[in-house]
């Protein structure tokens, strides 16, 4: 399994359009094959910012995810409506019994 994490902050012009677009990201993103969890959240601490956790149950379903057109246009509208952003991070996760 895979965690991905991510951040972005929007301007506070533009957050009501960026949660939008993190909206309908999420709930296509939840559909996809191999899609465990995918999930967004507003920071506590700074309400412009939101935070992205997902967990893939293997790389080649999240390479499938990166390379959809949704996951496409979602990367636009972060460029388009944001003031920052982290780089997207990826962590394998080793379950034992």
């Amino acid at each position: 399994m895979l965690v991905v994490t991510g951040r972005v902050t929007a301007r506070p012009e533009t957050f009501a359009a960026l949660r939008e677009a993190a909206l309908a990201h999420v709930a296509r993103s939840r559909a996809e094959p191999g899609c465990l969890k995918h999930s967004v959240h507003v920071d506590c601490e700074d309400p412009l910012t939101l935070f992205f956790y997902e967990e893939w149950a293997d790389r080649a379903a999240l390479d499938t995810h990166f390379a959809r057109t949704g996951s496409h246009e979602f990367m636009t509208a972060i460029r388009e409506l944001a003031a920052t952003s982290t780089r997207v991070k990826v962590l394998p996760i080793v379950e034992r019994t």
